[in-house]
């Protein structure tokens, strides 16, 4: 039987329910400081967003640079596409990332896979066979 998922002893549908000081209240210092001090217009857009694509309002894809919007419960369940500093990466919120922020599930480099050595790369590929 899957676990219920509860934030802080409150169901998801109790979060959902709750006005919007309350939820603060839940929430760690970092971000309850960060939702005090003001919303930005980046962040502004995107819960406009959010809100006409939970209300099905929408077919466009929601896009957004902001990696530092806390995510709210009313969020869960949506799809977002997050700019990584080189594209957009989706990203499906879940219950689980409720209070945290955007730009900890968008990993912003690659693993570095290097190729073989070319010729003349190094004392050493002067014995690589060349097929």
């Amino acid at each position: 039987m899957p676990r219920e998922f509860k934030y802080r002893g409150y169901s998801l549908e109790q979060l959902q329910g709750m006005s919007f000081e309350s939820f603060l209240g839940l929430l760690p210092s970092r971000q309850r400081r960060s939702l005090n001090r003001g919303i930005s217009d980046e962040k502004k857009k995107l819960i406009e967003e959010s809100r006409l694509a939970k209300d099905g309002k929408t077919k466009n894809p929601i896009k957004t640079h902001a990696r530092d919007m806390v995510i709210l419960p009313y969020m869960v369940g949506l799809n977002i596409q997050v700019h990584s500093g080189r594209e957009f990466v989706p990203l499906e919120i879940k219950p689980e990332m409720v209070g945290r922020y955007i730009g900890e599930f968008v990993i912003t480099n690659k693993k570095v896979v290097h190729g073989t050595p070319g010729i003349g790369a190094s004392r050493s590929s002067l014995y690589v066979p060349l097929k």
